[in-house]
């Protein structure tokens, strides 16, 4: 079955062509729409008009529940709108049935009226500044306003990426267009869809339409659609994000989320027995989820000798680990080259093994999970699929070292430690570049709020003006 991949409000403008994308390895057929020049424009003045109409007069206070109703629905086991997502994700994601159901979880329990009500208020001491100059200080007064309509491209990493892009928008009255990844086109097609059925006025304030990036029947729309917007956010990687840069627009705004390095940390005084167990559990649960594509997903851990459980020993708990996660949440079958990539990093590691250099390689039936003990930190990206690198290191100070070759891509760190040495360790790390410091088991899961790479979730989508006199 061939998907149509867009919901544009009032229909394709007039003109439009419509390609068959035919079914990948991992991924169904799709339709998606060549808009062109003339289609771009008409696309992106109805979104500017809607939002004119429908968003901006709204009280921003009254958003977070009206958006919140749509994402709730993703979390009720009774609605259709969740149980069509479960159905399709498996094949639109790549993903198996349980892992979609737990990686929807995870992310849709950011979109409910409760958090996105926490979102604003965080980042807004009084979000009526969205709304009308209000005054902070007896000294002026100030307005949070947003360009009329924000784009927003997707990597398709990982499924509902491109829903929470969207709702920042929404609750920041700019208008979205959204271009999504191919592994996330169905979240914000359904999104959009329960939008219109919750509030048809304003779902015309959101379009979604899917292309594949580079195509050459895509360079004129392409060309236009990135000389006409103000504000992009995308994901993707460094030549992609680049490639963005030089198209838009002079002053146009990009806010880019590019490719990232995360790992963990497990000090000697977490390594007791029970200690080494629960954070070994936590380890992998960090890998399994979203199968080491997410910018969260852990690519390397380091784990300080002198505890009692020492870090070869704890690499074995890990693989342990691993292995029972394929039963509660089984991974996907590979993809042809995701599937060579991880038999060379295998034998690549069995022989340096084999030449006494203190490798330990455990691995998974049918390359399901692999982890690698390596006493030498080579600074390798793990492969896709479930696969960690151990790294043991003799005490917590050698970090700025060891790491100092991903600062330019360092984001999360997962340090497990106690107290003062928690803190000071989590300085250091933020010194040479770390953007997030958490825990294993939060890994996985930012909160809503996260400056994602440094950036406020809302405050990078505005620009403030302020009245004076």
């Amino acid at each position: 079955m061939t998907r149509e991949s867009w919901r544009i409000p009032g229909g394709l403008p007039e003109g439009t062509r419509v390609v068959s994308l035919p079914e990948r390895e991992g991924f169904p057929a799709l339709h998606y729409p060549v808009l062109g020049r003339r289609g771009v424009r008409e696309v992106l003045a109805r979104l500017a008009r809607a939002r004119n109409e429908e968003l901006l007069h709204r009280p921003v206070e009254s958003l977070p529940g009206l958006l919140g109703r749509v994402g709730r629905r993703f979390l009720d086991t009774a609605d259709p709108l969740r149980r069509e997502a479960l159905e399709l994700l498996p094949d639109a994601a790549g993903l198996s049935s349980e892992m979609s159901r737990e990686v929807l979880d995870g992310m849709a329990r950011d979109w409910t009226p409760e958090r996105l009500a926490a979102l604003l208020r965080r980042e807004f001491a009084d979000p009526q500044v969205l709304d009308r100059f209000r005054s902070a200080d007896g000294s002026g007064s100030a307005l949070a306003r947003s360009p009329p309509v924000t784009l927003h491209v997707g990597s398709g990493n990982v499924p509902g990426v491109t829903v929470t892009s969207l709702l920042r928008s929404l609750l920041v009255k700019s208008a979205a267009l959204v271009k999504p990844g191919r592994g996330d086109i169905l979240l914000p097609l359904l999104f959009h869809r329960g939008l219109e059925e919750e509030d048809e006025h304003l779902a015309r304030t959101l379009a979604v339409a899917y292309w594949p990036g580079g195509d050459e029947e895509m360079v004129e729309t392409e060309g236009v659609l990135f000389a006409s917007v103000t504000q992009v956010v995308a994901y993707g990687s460094d030549v992609t994000l680049r490639e963005i840069r030089e198209r838009l627009s002079e002053g146009a705004r990009l806010i880019a989320y590019p490719h990232r390095w995360s790992v963990g940390v497990v000090a000697r005084e977490m390594l007791d027995e029970a200690s080494a167990e629960a954070s070994a559990r936590a380890a992998a649960r960090s890998v399994a989820l979203f199968e080491q594509r997410g910018c969260v997903s852990p690519q390397a851990f380091y784990v300080e000798r002198g505890g009692g459980v020492e870090p070869r020993s704890w690499a074995r708990r890990l693989a342990a680990e691993l292995e029972r996660l394929t039963r509660s949440l089984p991974p996907p079958p590979l993809l042809l080259d995701e599937a060579a990539r991880i038999q060379q990093t295998r034998g690549a590691a069995a022989l340096r093994a084999a030449a006494g250099r203190g490798v330990e390689v455990h691995e998974g039936g049918a390359l399901s999970w692999t982890v690698i003990f390596d006493p030498e930190n080579s600074g390798e990206a793990s492969c896709l699929g479930r696969m960690a690198r151990v790294h043991p290191i003799g005490d917590l100070r050698e970090l700025p070292r060891l790491l100092s070759c991903h600062t330019p891509s360092l984001q999360t760190v997962a340090l497990e430690a106690k107290g003062v040495r928690r803190e000071q360790f989590a300085k250091e790390l933020a010194d040479i570049g770390a953007l997030r410091i958490t825990t294993l088991a939060g890994m996985p899961w930012p909160p809503a709020w996260w400056h994602h790479d440094g950036m406020a979730p809302l405050g990078s989508l505005i620009r403030w003006v302020d009245l004076e006199g």
